[in-house]
């Protein structure tokens, strides 16, 4: 074994196969899962690993476990959440293009809702941080900085702490993430607009709740193109 390397656990190694046959569609909605007995034997991995995969797999929304009856495979778009567009992204060289244009979307939409909650709930000092860092960002942008992606994250996460909203830091974290999955696509959206940057600052350290949401949705939407 290479050194530094570890040998993948029992349980992950049942637990993304059938994540994968779930997300895939080989195992559909309402089939039935083998039972544990039968995946041990199948596998050659003890009964307390599947356990432990299949509690993994109904925590993600993808299989529902009855005691006493089948372990049947869900509907998963009507059930999972958004941890799962991690393991969506994570199926190949190349995220696919719609699941993209799902993230942004929903991205953008939430990015402006972040944006007024912020501009309405932080008191002067934070936005005025906020506002820094945004003029931070578009100095990194007019210098060319390959910093600029690293600053503005750092700025949309002052902006959602603003909001003083845990559901939106979870979900963003989630979306974020999800794009980090693929650095390329990092680089594209990275802002190029310095003057739009300093607008949103300002707008957001003057208190101006519209006029941030406006410019958070002007700056948000352009990424839903680009990529």
């Amino acid at each position: 074994m290479a050194a530094g390397r570890t040998r993948p656990l029992a349980s992950d190694e049942v637990h993304n196969r059938l994540r994968a046959q779930i997300l895939s569609g080989e195992l559909a909605p309402g089939d039935a899962l083998p039972s544990e007995r039968t995946l041990s034997d199948d596998l050659g991995i003890n009964r307390h690993a599947i356990r432990e995969a299949l509690k993994r797999l109904q925590q993600a929304g993808l299989i529902r476990i009855s005691q006493g009856g089948a372990t049947r495979v869900l509907d998963w778009p009507q059930t999972a959440g958004l941890d799962l567009l991690l393991d969506l992204m994570d199926q190949g060289d190349e995220p696919p293009a719609e699941l993209v244009r799902s993230v942004l979307e929903m991205r953008a939409s939430v990015g402006v809702d972040v944006a007024r909650r912020c501009t309405e709930r932080a008191d002067a000092a934070e936005r005025a941080a906020i506002r820094d860092a945004a003029g931070a960002v578009a100095e990194r942008i007019e210098a060319g900085s390959p910093e600029v992606v690293e600053a503005y994250i750092s700025m949309w996460q002052l902006i959602v702490a603003g909001t003083a909203n845990l559901a939106y830091r979870l979900g963003l974290n989630s979306l974020n993430t999800a794009l980090a999955s693929y650095p390329e696509l990092g680089e594209t959206l990275a802002p190029r607009d310095a003057a739009l940057l300093r607008e949103l600052g300002d707008a957001i350290g003057a208190g101006h709740a519209l006029g941030a949401a406006e410019l958070a949705r002007t700056l948000l939407e352009a990424d839903i193109e680009l990529a």
